[in-house]
């Protein structure tokens, strides 16, 4: 039987308050990694729907038009009576950035929230770390994941540490290491592994690749690296005029689900997410920079790039 979605994504979906002169000023955006990751499924053309849970305030009515605006399906986000989380996105002069968090609605989440439906009605299951910090939404978000997995679905897990947000490393290192446990395609940036499995890729990468079927990992400017159980290796990312870093990780993980679902093989899947991740870094904000299907593609020509 054809499944109604193709992708299906459950975490965070918060207020990014963005500031560039220090905490003077902020600019109020739509953020959350998974949240990200369903915009971009969607504006590359996939049937895309997110889970969630918002406060019954200003700022969850927004986010829920902002994501519905980018052609993401809303029916499984809940309102609650916590207030809206709010992430402090404080950016300096290179693009680097610094993140504090007032958490809400998002870590109320409870199992009994979930859409069934959906969960068994997807092609692909996206989900981070961040659900799993704390009850209910951890609950939650490893029910849906067995739920899913059950029902056929292919497993994403990107981990998008915020260490501040977990009590000790220890453990955040056991949370993230059973979401690794549970993903046929992870999607992992080259700190994250450093924190996870030390100084060695490769030997990081084995070690991912024990239950998963694909690994990516993205280095910033140095490009990424993927790998799959019969071939790994480097691809450089296109050289671009860097304006806003904001969510191009979120970006090349919605190339690599576009990739996954086309049958794509791993080194054509890593490229195709490179452009994806170099065209959101060009423009401001995460969800309003998320390509389309057609702008990842005259990129890639453009430039010479093989999809």
């Amino acid at each position: 039987m054809a499944k109604a979605l193709d992708v299906l994504c459950l975490g965070e979906l918060l207020v990014d308050l963005v500031s560039k002169d220090g905490g003077r000023t902020f600019t109020c955006c739509a953020g959350g990694a998974p949240a990200n990751v369903a915009v971009a499924c969607a504006r590359l053309g996939l049937r895309t729907s997110f889970i969630g849970k918002v406060g019954n305030d200003h700022f969850g009515r927004f986010l829920i038009r902002a994501v519905a605006d980018f052609g993401v399906d809303t029916g499984g986000i809940r309102i609650g009576e916590t207030g809206t989380t709010l992430a402090f996105v404080y950016v300096d002069e290179t693009g680097e950035r610094r993140f504090e968090f007032r958490r809400g609605a998002d870590a109320c989440l409870e199992p009994r929230e979930v859409d069934r439906r959906r969960l068994t009605g997807c092609r692909v299951f996206h989900f981070g770390s961040i659900s799993m910090i704390a009850e209910p939404s951890r609950s939650a978000t490893l029910r849906a994941v067995e739920t899913a997995r059950k029902s056929g679905a292919i497993i994403s897990f990107d981990p998008n540490l915020r260490l501040n947000l977990w009590d000790g490393e220890a453990k955040a290192r056991r949370m993230i290491a059973r979401g690794l446990r549970m993903a046929d395609i992870v999607k992992i940036n080259d700190g994250e592994l450093r924190f996870m499995f030390g100084d060695g890729l490769d030997d990081g990468v084995d070690r991912i690749l024990r239950h998963a079927e694909r690994v990516f990992v993205t280095m910033g400017p140095k490009g990424c690296y993927y790998a799959d159980r019969e071939q790994r290796g480097y691809l450089d990312v296109p050289e671009v005029e860097v304006v806003d870093r904001t969510g191009a990780g979120d970006g090349f993980m919605g190339g690599v689900i576009f990739g996954v679902l086309r049958g794509w093989e791993t080194r054509r899947t890593a490229a195709f997410a490179n452009c994806v991740g170099s065209l959101v870094v060009m423009r401001v904000g995460a969800m309003p920079s998320m390509p389309t299907i057609e702008e990842v593609l005259r990129f890639a020509r453009e430039r010479g790039i093989e999809i």
